[in-house]
């Protein structure tokens, strides 16, 4: 329930500086007249131009920042003291204290809830959309609902009046349709929301197919270089295998000790044959031996640029430290040979005495003993590098098993069928809220305009209205009489004001019945103009009856001093030397 406290008013209207307090607590129907004391009080029966209506004015502004009556908000600052204007309005809600503070020159809003007041974005003008839309959402009413079934005015146009759309828009706040089309605006705001996850979760999984096609073609590229590779290393594995083959058919030790009888042979036939010339023999051998030293050298230089001294093909860094190795050991056995022929010059001529006669010459396969043991070495070599050939590791498959494993993702569709899921359902739910042929908005219609059309066909006959006034379905109205149809021109003021107060009636009751109550009700001069002593009369009976067994403070503002004995309470508003005045505590007892 909203309980409407307290309200004060300074520089407001014809209100002046001295602060002018309505307590909204009087239970019951309260009699607001007025005495403008300018004009002679009541002994001149002056009622008109005390600032009854002000009271409702400000309430107005201070709930919405505007008048109930088309009065600019700098129109509503007294004009005498020209500034300092100020409204307070306490007010209750499901026992939540409020307040608002609102005013101009200077310009003022303040929200308060529980006396903390809340922080406000911008109140440069005296109000803040952000704080004026939490009073709405509290109050759930719009300021043109607010002038229909809280503060009734004889300036306010009549729903009747209205035109079809503006009635339409009533209608439809009232009877709760209202609701779908803010639904149907939030909906469409999660719908952008989904759209745009669509479109976020999209590019994300359209970024994932492009790094697999990407990764794809790498471990693609991979494996063609891996089959080339497995190509090479079979190919180099036969080549290693034959060249193997073709050396084996050689007895290697065999073939050494031929020539090392064949040494010795030729050493005794060269000592023989050529002592005399042994120096000579003995340079040249010496000549071959330093070639053969320089040969192993010159090779073992090349390897510094990683190429086969052999086929000049670029080496890998192991195979050049086996070609490394083997080399030191040629030049060393080189190095050897040339030491020895040094030393069988010292002692040819010594040997030369000691030799006798030898057989013919032995049968060798190479021509030197330097060709066999490159001939051992080239097979140790030739084994060497089928052992390593065969036990090279391939270089592409860790990396094609690693992208492979890790680097392609798998595509995770459940997010995306989810959020299309929730878009088919969003949009569906927004058909239902936006068309207006569904069932959810008939149902609402139906429910609610016939509570709508009971309840103000009670009050019609209550305040004694001949005429009835149905809602359609279509929300138009219909006035009927005698099987007439009418216009809301045709009938009379006063007839015309009890439409109005029957209206409001009803209205207030299905407000009340959808959305919550509230305590106060003000009637502006309705209960005055063109109404009947039994339209009063009838109209007095509702509002006593709504004030007794509905607990409404109800207000009524009128120039009828008859009144005075009719109600519980009256708010006497003054005017004198051009300012207002309310007393609050005049009490009125009746038997």
């Amino acid at each position: 329930m909203i309980k409407i406290k307290n309200l004060t008013v300074k520089n407001f209207m014809s209100v002046g500086n001295q602060t002018q307090a309505v307590d909204f607590d009087k239970q019951q129907l309260t009699l607001v007249l007025g005495e403008n004391l300018d004009q002679g009080g009541d002994d001149m029966g002056s009622r008109n131009g005390t600032g009854k209506t002000t009271i409702i004015n400000a309430l107005s502004y201070a709930l919405y920042g505007v008048a109930l009556t088309n009065i600019k908000r700098n129109n509503l600052i007294n004009k005498t003291n020209n500034k300092g204007m100020l409204v307070t309005l306490t007010f209750e809600k499901d026992n939540v204290n409020y307040k608002v503070e609102r005013g101009r020159s200077p310009n003022v809003l303040k929200f308060f809830v529980n006396d903390e007041e809340q922080e406000l974005i911008d109140e440069s003008q005296g109000d803040s959309r952000k704080t004026q839309e939490t009073i709405n959402e509290l109050l759930g009413m719009s300021h043109n609902m607010f002038k229909h079934i809280l503060a009734l005015n004889t300036y306010t146009e009549p729903f009747l009046s209205m035109k079809v759309n503006d009635q339409k828009d009533i209608i439809e706040q009232l009877l709760g349709i209202t609701i779908l089309s803010e639904k149907a605006e939030k909906l469409k705001e999660k719908i952008r929301e989904t759209k745009d996850s669509i479109t976020e979760e999209n590019a994300k999984i359209n970024a994932q197919q492009q790094s697999n096609e990407r990764i794809t073609e790498t471990i693609d590229s991979l494996k063609l270089k891996q089959s080339a590779w497995e190509s090479t290393k079979k190919t180099n594995i036969e080549k290693l295998q034959k060249g193997i083959d073709e050396l084996e058919h050689l007895d290697v030790d065999s073939e050494l000790d031929k020539h090392e009888k064949l040494q010795n042979w030729e050493e005794l036939n060269t000592k023989i044959n050529n002592l005399k010339k042994e120096t000579s023999t003995l340079e040249s051998a010496l000549l071959r031996a330093d070639k053969s030293v320089d040969k192993v050298t010159k090779d073992i230089s090349e390897l510094d640029n990683a190429v086969c001294y052999a086929c000049g093909q670029e080496l890998q860094e192991d195979k050049v430290k086996e070609i490394e190795d083997k080399k030191a050991k040629e030049l060393e056995d080189a190095l050897a040979y040339q030491k020895e022929i040094t030393d069988k010059l010292k002692v040819a001529t010594d040997q030369l005495s000691d030799i006798g006669d030898i057989n013919g010459r032995p049968d060798t396969f190479y021509e030197t003993i330097k060709e066999v043991y490159d001939h051992k070495q080239n097979v140790a070599q030739l084994q060497q590098a089928l052992q390593n050939t065969n036990t090279e590791t391939d270089p592409y498959q860790e990396q094609i098993d690693d992208l492979t494993n890790t680097g392609i993702q798998e595509i995770d569709w459940s997010t995306i069928n989810a959020f299309n899921d929730l878009k088919e359902h969003q949009e569906f739910l927004l058909k239902l809220l936006t068309n207006k042929d569904s069932f959810i908005r008939k149902k609402i219609i139906d429910q609610n305009l016939s509570y709508l059309n009971n309840r103000l066909t009670h009050y019609l006959d209550k305040l004694g209205l001949p005429h009835q006034v149905v809602f359609m379905n279509d929300l138009s109205v219909e006035i009927t009489q005698l099987g007439q149809d009418l216009d809301f021109d045709n009938l009379s003021r006063g007839e015309r004001n009890r439409l109005i107060l029957g209206m409001s009636f009803a209205f207030r009751d299905v407000w009340e019945s959808l959305y919550q109550n509230i305590n106060l009700l003000f009637i502006d001069e309705l209960v005055d103009s063109g109404m009947d002593t039994s339209g009063v009369e009838n109209s007095l009976a509702i509002l006593k009856k709504m004030g007794r067994e509905r607990e409404k403070n109800v207000y009524l503002i009128s120039h009828k001093d008859e009144l005075v004995g009719r109600v519980t309470h009256v708010l006497k508003v003054l005017k004198e030397n051009g300012f207002t005045s309310y007393e609050n505590d005049v009490e009125i007892h009746n038997e």
